[in-house]
């Protein structure tokens, strides 16, 4: 299930902790594996479990408490947007709404064409940029009122097309 790459990354993360602290590295190897898989399915949690040494349930825990962890598999841009209260009040409940109705899909749903997942988000601790969202968990937009948010949708849509036509 993982990959020898993915040991590898695992292992360097491991090997920031004492050894029997290993399981400190969960949050990085859940990461790892998200990064090379595009989510952690159960059978990777199983596997990084049996990799650290610990108890599946704990793996687990940690995939779900965290809204970074995809769960499930998302599409190509996945777009999280702070719906919490200095992003709601600054018009990130509005920015979520919007999205969701440019692309037709309603939060936690991917567009038919697989290109973008819509998700809410918890504090993405750009509370002074709000309304706050990111982009594959990596990207941070600020600012995003409609016109940024169509803005965002058009430049994800061009780079898509572009790397599709290589």
């Amino acid at each position: 299930m993982l990959s020898e790459s993915t040991r590898q990354r695992i292992d360097l993360e491991v090997a920031k902790y004492p050894p029997e602290q290993k399981q400190s590295a969960v949050i990085a190897a859940l990461s790892i594996v998200q990064q090379e898989q595009g989510w952690v399915s159960p059978e990777a949690e199983k596997a990084v479990a049996d990799y650290l040494g610990m108890p599946p349930i704990a793996v687990h825990e940690v995939t779900t408490f965290y809204n970074m962890f995809n769960t499930r598999p998302v599409a190509r841009f996945k777009l999280s947007v702070c719906t919490n209260l200095p992003c709601a009040l600054s018009g990130g409940t509005a920015a979520l709404k919007h999205l969701c109705d440019r692309l037709g899909v309603a939060p936690g749903e991917t567009t038919a064409d697989g290109l973008f997942t819509v998700q809410e988000s918890e504090c993405l601790g750009a509370c002074g940029d709000a309304p706050a969202m990111l982009v594959n968990d990596r990207r941070l937009c600020s600012f995003m009122q409609p016109e940024r948010l169509d803005a965002l949708i058009d430049e994800l849509r061009a780079a898509a097309s572009k790397e599709e036509s290589k």
